[in-house]
């Protein structure tokens, strides 16, 4: 209501009284009639506070394997796609020579080990030194130490997970010579996924480690998925001034996949206790912003101090307390102390999005 219509008002009212005392306001000048209005009344209800932003899937761990020792690729073990578990063999290196080379350690190892034996049996008679039986220890003690490391070698002839999870791309054939910097093929973890987003610094006080994501997939039309906050990166990126937040996502069903494109909502703050009222409730009149209450049968302005907002409600942090009647129609016609006759209005509001 703008300043002249409410003066208009007022002039037209005083005409009234002037022209017909006993008129308007009943017999006597009882004062003005009461105003139709429609309320609603302030609902308590849990507000959440969110952070949109959009970002990806990602694994959270995804390696790239290479062997240990080199040779040519003989076998594949475990398929493209395959989920394997941790320490399952993935592919096969040429292991002829490693194993020619353990054998012969073997037997190297084992005539270290006789000549010990006979030292020992020689200085019960006194028939060799100290030195003598230090050297043949010293000499069984290496053999042993060659064949482990020719056994450990041979061992990583075959090419294993370091951790559970989906066998990704091959990236060599059969036949192909690799060596230690040579890809062979890649690994992810599927559950559970990360959610990689970023949200402006000026977010950064409300951000920690704990907090609740919710996000929707656009090839998952349909579906929420929720997870847990487990990094915030101390560092703001440039030269977008954003932060990086990761949360763990639970993935049971294998439905999210890395790189999958996500919108997500990042929940600062939950309040339980919150007073929510139809947005059509609240005036902004030359800088304030205030609602129309019902106490006992009259209008009542108040100054509002509004919270979170969404589709038609409004969060309020002070001014109204849930319970109260407060008016979404008809305000135009009212003023501070202006006797009213409300009317509840019933609206679907199970449709309707709260903040």
């Amino acid at each position: 209501m703008t300043p002249r219509l409410l003066f208009v008002s007022i002039v037209l009212l005083g005409a009234c009284k002037n022209a017909s005392p006993g008129g308007a306001g009943g017999p006597g000048g009882g004062g003005p009639p009461p105003m139709p209005v429609d309320v609603m009344v302030a609902q308590g209800d849990t507000v959440i506070e969110t952070i949109p932003a959009t970002g990806q899937i990602e694994a959270v761990q995804s390696i790239e394997l290479r062997p240990e020792v080199e040779g040519r690729v003989v076998a594949f073990l475990a398929q493209e796609g395959r989920e394997i578990e941790k320490g399952g063999a993935i592919i096969k290196v040429d292991d002829a020579e490693l194993t020619a080379q353990v054998a012969r350690a073997a037997a190297e190892r084992d005539l270290a080990s006789q000549a010990l034996a006979r030292t020992r049996q020689l200085m019960t008679q006194n028939a060799s030194s100290t030195a003598d039986l230090e050297r043949a220890e010293a000499t069984a003690r290496s053999a042993q130490a060659q064949l482990d490391l020719l056994q450990i070698r041979l061992d990583r002839t075959t090419v294993r997970a370091p951790f559970a999870g989906v066998v990704g791309q091959r990236l060599v054939s059969i036949g192909d010579f690799v060596n230690s910097g040579s890809r062979l093929v890649t690994l992810h973890t599927v559950n559970p996924q990360r959610a990689a987003f970023r949200v402006p610094e000026r977010y950064g006080e409300r951000l920690a480690r704990g907090q609740r994501v919710g996000f929707q997939v656009a090839s998952l039309p349909g579906q929420e998925f929720f997870g847990t906050v487990d990094f915030v990166d101390p560092v703001v990126q440039l030269p977008g001034r954003t932060i990086l937040i990761k949360a763990v996502v639970p993935n049971p069903r294998r439905q999210l996949e890395p790189g999958m494109f996500i919108e997500a909502h990042l929940v600062t703050e939950v309040r339980p206790n919150a007073v929510v009222v139809p947005e059509d409730a609240v005036i902004a009149l030359q800088g304030a912003t205030f609602a129309w209450v019902v106490v006992d049968g009259k209008a009542d302005r108040r100054t509002v101090v509004i919270g979170q907002r969404s589709p038609g409600y409004v969060e309020l942090l002070s001014g109204v307390k849930a319970g109260e009647q407060v008016i979404v129609g008809g305000q135009e016609r009212i003023g501070p102390g202006s006797p009213v006759m409300p009317s509840v209005v019933n609206r679907d509001t199970t449709t309707a999005e709260r903040p």
